[in-house]
């Protein structure tokens, strides 16, 4: 099984090789926790992780 890439950055799982909301290359398959952003303007976790657009996300990235 191939282990979910996530940007170090905006913690946002990429398919690719570059993060869609930054554009950064710095990716990591060393992440802990998963969340699924629906309404970013209705979510209170995701205002506090900065988080705004909708999509899933890794709590922790190393």
């Amino acid at each position: 099984m191939v282990k979910k890439k996530a940007c170090k950055n905006c913690k946002i799982f990429v398919k690719g090789s570059e993060c869609p909301i930054c554009k950064s290359k710095d990716l990591t398959t060393s992440w802990k926790g998963r969340i699924v952003i629906e309404d970013s303007n209705k979510s209170e976790i995701a205002q506090k992780m900065g988080i705004k657009m909708k999509g899933d996300y890794a709590i922790k990235t190393r």
